[in-house]
């Protein structure tokens, strides 16, 4: 409650002459204010950064009906919270600019992902190819040799 939300605050960080205080919500001076969304990792391939994408419904009053929509939010990870993996729920807070495209900041982790989790994440991000005839040369070598 640190913090002024209703999140457990993680343990102290293990080697404090290194650690970055000055963007850690909870050991820091780093304040939160305004939204606090939920949503799932989608990438982790930056340093201490993670993508956060939440999908949400939309009313679409000419149909009566709902539509889909899903954002990507690039979100800092304190070091206090890392690792974080693929696949988790997250909850991150609104902050000041932390750098030309991040502006929140996780501030608890609310589900580990599953190895189903990561399998589902992996086959949504690289779908099955169809190959070209460029692509299948073992087979044209044995018509080849064939004939």
């Amino acid at each position: 409650m640190a913090i002024g939300l209703d999140v457990e605050t993680p343990p102290e960080p293990e080697n404090p002459e290194e650690y970055d205080y000055e963007k850690c919500p909870f050991y820091g001076e780093l304040s939160v204010r305004g939204q606090t969304l939920e949503g799932t990792v989608v990438s982790t391939d930056m340093d201490k950064t993670v993508v956060v994408e939440r999908e949400y419904d939309v009313a679409v009053p000419k149909y009566n009906r709902y539509m889909k929509r899903r954002s990507r939010i690039p979100a800092h990870v304190p070091g206090v919270l890392e690792p974080l993996s693929v696949g988790d729920t997250v909850k991150i807070a609104e902050c000041r600019p932390l750098s030309k495209t991040k502006s929140h900041v996780v501030v608890e982790v609310t589900e580990e992902a599953t190895a189903e989790d990561i399998a589902e994440l992996t086959r949504q991000a690289e779908p099955e190819r169809e190959l070209s005839s460029g692509d299948v040369t073992e087979g044209a070598d044995e018509e080849a040799g064939d004939q």
